[in-house]
């Protein structure tokens, strides 16, 4: 009969395997636990991966015979990013693996010679260490994920790349080159105002604050009103409410950065975001009579 799918088990039962193998395979020296498991200010829930670090002996053992991965449970499908098309070469070998009960260990292997491999991360804790070799970390946080204040050049630089790249996703559209829009909008506009947001969250929290890997805090760090107004800067392939989501992304970006820009005392280029809207709502004006 199959396994049940995200019939989770329980951290502790993880815990159990992860230190169980460690403890009486005597190649394993030392187990770190990185990531939001490790990290104090991490909301929790049962989808939250394991990320562990086995520092070892007889390295290559591990990668010539990889049965004991099986210890860890039944893999629904597994990832080893050092035989894929871009391996940084350093000397680990990771396995991210997820189970068929959902849970999910992103398994590092460092060589005990090789001990500057071993992250210094904020969000690291020392689980197992049998011969006392292993750094003395701080109490974990997530202060190296802290938002960083901008430089008053790279304010300003994302300022002007954020209306700059508009006038490529207005051509795109009224071109019907929508992959290119889209890529346009997506990966350049929205990232650029993805760090506008990041900065208005870290002001209004002293710096002294993560806003997760992607942004995955905004719901909960951001005012409703704002974070509303952000959700509606997705968008899907129609043209018209790509439009939509364009005017209600420079709109966010402006009132967010005027707030940031004061916050700082950098100065903001009203005279961009006056040219290009005016550019931007000239393109779409023609695209309309064009699909008339």
């Amino acid at each position: 009969m199959p396994e049940k799918i995200l019939n989770m088990r329980s951290e502790r039962q993880m815990y159990d395997l992860i230190l169980g193998f460690a403890k009486t395979d005597e190649r394993v020296r030392g187990v770190i636990l990185n990531g939001s498991r490790a990290n104090p200010n991490a909301p929790r829930d049962k989808y939250q991966d394991y990320d562990i670090v086995y520092v070892v002996r007889e390295f290559d053992s591990f990668l010539n015979n990889q049965d004991f991965l099986n210890i860890f449970g039944r893999r629904l499908m597994t990832q080893t990013p050092e035989t894929m098309r871009s391996p940084d070469g350093s000397g680990h070998f990771n396995w991210l693996m997820l189970f068929y009960d959902g849970s999910r260990i992103d398994l590092t292997l460092i060589p005990v010679q090789k001990p500057h491999l071993i992250s210094r991360d904020s969000q690291s804790v020392v689980l197992l260490d049998k011969d006392n070799f292993l750094p003395k970390f701080p109490p974990a946080s997530d202060s190296d994920y802290h938002i960083k204040r901008p430089s008053e050049l790279f304010y300003s630089s994302c300022c002007n790349n954020f209306w700059w790249c508009m006038q490529n996703v207005a051509k795109g559209i009224i071109r019907d080159e929508l992959p290119y829009a889209m890529e346009m909008y997506n990966e350049i506009v929205r990232s650029d105002l993805k760090d506008m947001i990041d900065w208005y969250i870290g002001i209004n929290n002293d710096f002294k604050v993560s806003a997760g890997k992607m942004g995955k805090y905004y719901k909960r760090l951001l005012p409703e009103n704002i974070y509303i107004k952000y959700m509606n800067t997705y968008s899907d392939s129609n043209y018209e409410r790509l439009w939509k989501a364009v005017f209600t992304a420079g709109a966010l970006f402006g009132e967010l950065a005027r707030n940031v820009g004061c916050a700082l005392d950098y100065s903001y280029n009203e005279q961009d975001e006056i040219n290009m809207l005016s550019y931007l709502k000239a393109v779409k004006d023609e695209w309309e009579q064009a699909v008339q």
